[in-house]
């Protein structure tokens, strides 16, 4: 039984999902919260893992770490992308087990799905068939934890489960051109090209995929719901069970941002997975929805945008 002091330990507490769920925990009077930056604890080190689980004794442990990225990134880096999150996820699921943790939330992707799955994505369509080709070697380490989690529940019938997340955005995003997905991207180049007299803004792909986003607050809600809960099983979709072209979600941040200028597609470059639309009827049945509209999100996220806009260098488009 979650007790308000729970020894709750948040793996990823700076990065944007894991920040979240600190805040969203401490606003229900969680009081006994647990994060360490990688400069106290290396997650890809087996050693500084076992032995943080070993003095801090947690009772609860969330995953919220990786190594995160959009298309660009998952391309050029993809050894790096696979092994580091395997290194992160089995050093944090192995210690836990072995420290006697009994609720383990592992925060993975939608992109553990195949490329050319049915619509919407169920849970059961895992390894049903072969995934998107741009960022497989990030999908094949996510869908390793799951595996790894499901292992400990049918082996030692313990807590652990896995959530699996559609794109997420929201307050403490990357907002990095290089590596950041496509929704934090489109809201800095509209703010930049705005701020250059409305400069035309080159998009990548034809801009005809469809995308689902889930606020990342929405998520933290989700975890929170998970941990208070017992779920029957190991794998649940979180998202909001919706979808627009990567189009129309251009346009609505261009508005939102109040850039006039044109918007160029470049279809020389990829386009991804053409859809990638979560069922969420099991997280439904099991109590839990999202609340947050994404025009709401967008707007909040832009006004994050805008507070933070000093730490974010200016480049050109």
């Amino acid at each position: 039984m979650l007790r308000k002091d729970t020894k709750i330990y948040i793996a990823g507490h700076r990065g944007m999902v894991g920040s979240a769920v600190w805040r969203a925990l401490e606003n229900k009077g969680y009081t006994q919260l647990i994060g360490k930056g990688s400069g106290e604890v290396d997650l890809k080190s087996q050693q500084q893992v076992s032995d943080f689980f070993k003095t801090s004794s947690p009772e609860v442990v969330i995953d919220a770490a990786a190594r995160v990225g959009g298309i660009l990134a998952n391309n050029n880096y993809p050894y790096h992308f696979l092994m580091e999150n395997m290194q992160i996820q089995n050093n944090l699921i192995d210690s836990s087990l072995q420290s006697g943790v009994e609720k383990f939330i592992f925060l993975g992707s939608s992109c553990i799905y195949p490329k050319l799955a049915p619509q919407p994505l169920k849970e059961e369509y895992l390894l049903t068939s072969s995934l998107e080709e741009t960022n497989e070697w990030y999908a094949l380490a996510k869908i390793s934890g799951v595996k790894a989690c499901e292992a400990i529940r049918k082996q030692y019938g313990k807590d652990f489960i896995s959530l699996m997340p559609t794109n997420l955005y929201g307050s403490h995003d990357n907002f990095d051109l290089e590596t950041s997905h496509v929704l934090p991207a489109m809201i800095r180049k509209f703010h930049e090209a705005k701020s250059r007299n409305h400069e035309p803004v080159t998009l990548w792909g034809t801009g005809k995929p469809m995308r689902e986003f889930l606020h990342v607050n929405d998520m933290a809600d989700a975890v929170i719901f998970a941990l208070e809960n017992e779920f029957r099983d190991n794998l649940y979709n979180v998202g909001t069970g919706e979808d627009l072209t990567i189009k129309e979600l251009a346009r609505m941040i261009q508005r939102i941002v109040g850039h006039e200028g044109e918007i160029v597609w470049d279809s020389t470059k990829p386009d991804g997975t053409p859809r990638k639309l979560m069922d969420v009827s099991k997280m439904a049945d099991a109590g839990w929805k999202a609340s947050i509209s994404l025009e709401a999100g967008v707007r909040r996220t832009y006004e994050w945008f805008l507070e933070n806009i000093n730490h974010f260098k200016q480049v050109k488009l």
